[in-house]
């Protein structure tokens, strides 16, 4: 069994901080890439951050400059430290991530993703 866990999410004002976890668990081989989507309300998912496994990172526009998105790769955690809240961030936010799993005595490629956690920025 292979499985993202997500935590972090809840209510922050704006202008607050908040920092998202993500951990991949299970018989994992490799990990390709991390990263993080949101959906808010009534809108469509959309891509916050992806973090490759060489390291390289690209995030929304909307939260450049505000968001980063690392990696523990010891821990197969992707985080998202995300500052400078606004009311806008407010969404669903879900971890996903391209690996490779053991299942039985091979290995497949798999697209995972987390249940989401909750973010809202408000007053």
């Amino acid at each position: 069994q292979v499985q993202l866990v997500e935590s972090g999410g809840g209510l922050v004002q704006p202008g607050g901080f908040l920092r998202l976890s993500c951990a991949a668990s299970g018989s994992i081989v490799s990990i390709n890439a991390m990263g993080w989507y949101r959906q808010p309300p009534g809108k469509q998912r959309e891509l916050v951050a992806v973090i490759s496994s060489g390291g390289s990172t690209k995030y929304a526009e909307s939260v450049t400059g505000r968001f980063t998105i690392s990696r523990d790769s010891a821990k197969n955690t992707v985080y998202l430290q995300m500052n400078s809240l606004k009311p806008e961030d407010t969404a669903n936010y879900y971890c996903s991530a391209d690996l490779a799993y053991s299942d039985s005595a091979d290995v497949r490629g798999i697209h995972l993703w987390g249940k989401g956690t909750l973010v809202t920025v408000s007053s």
